[in-house]
């Protein structure tokens, strides 16, 4: 009996772009500043009614441009203040070997989020744990027992210094507020 095919992963970019307004990309960038803004609050600053508001919020996420509204944890807070990126090189590039890792990294205790890239390396896995011994478990009992994984190098990340975000500065999109 042939086996069934293995999952396809999706490439980056594999979804056409959407086109986006002035007044969409102010929403955007106001989403993205606070996730939390009620409709009213939002239409305000973007200067639209709040029908018009609440219309282009839902054609956004049925579009997949907003897939979701998330809440910033304090790592530290929750008892997690190491935070650490490994790089990991499979030994083979194989379908089965990239699926099977890919499957396992959802298993990775503390792990963030996970990329797969092209260079040297193959993944990017950015981990938060409690202490030092509890990332070289980590390291020694999730990633590196992975058949498919040859070598992994882990950085400690000292400080998370986030960026602006992919979307053009608010002025230049048209906003009001």
């Amino acid at each position: 009996m042939p086996s069934a095919p293995e999952p396809r992963i999706p490439p980056p970019g594999a979804r056409p772009a959407v086109a986006l307004d002035a007044t969409d990309l102010t929403i955007l960038a106001e989403l993205a500043a606070d996730g939390r803004l009620t409709n009213t609050a939002l239409a305000a600053r973007v200067g639209i009614a709040e029908s018009t508001c609440i219309h282009r919020v839902r054609a956004l996420r049925e579009s997949g441009v907003v897939r979701g509204f998330h809440a910033e944890l304090d790592l530290a807070a929750l008892g997690l203040p190491l935070q650490a990126v490994i790089r990991v090189r499979l030994g083979s590039h194989n379908r089965a070997h990239v699926h099977s890792f890919h499957a396992a990294l959802t298993g990775i205790p503390g792990m963030i989020t996970a990329f797969h890239i092209a260079g040297a390396d193959d993944y990017l896995v950015h981990v938060a744990v409690e202490s030092p011994q509890a990332l070289r478990d980590l390291v020694l009992e999730h990633v590196n027992v992975h058949p498919a994984v040859r070598q992994t190098e882990t950085h400690l990340v000292f400080e998370v210094i986030p960026g602006r975000g992919p979307l053009p500065d608010r002025a230049a999109s048209g906003h009001r507020g």
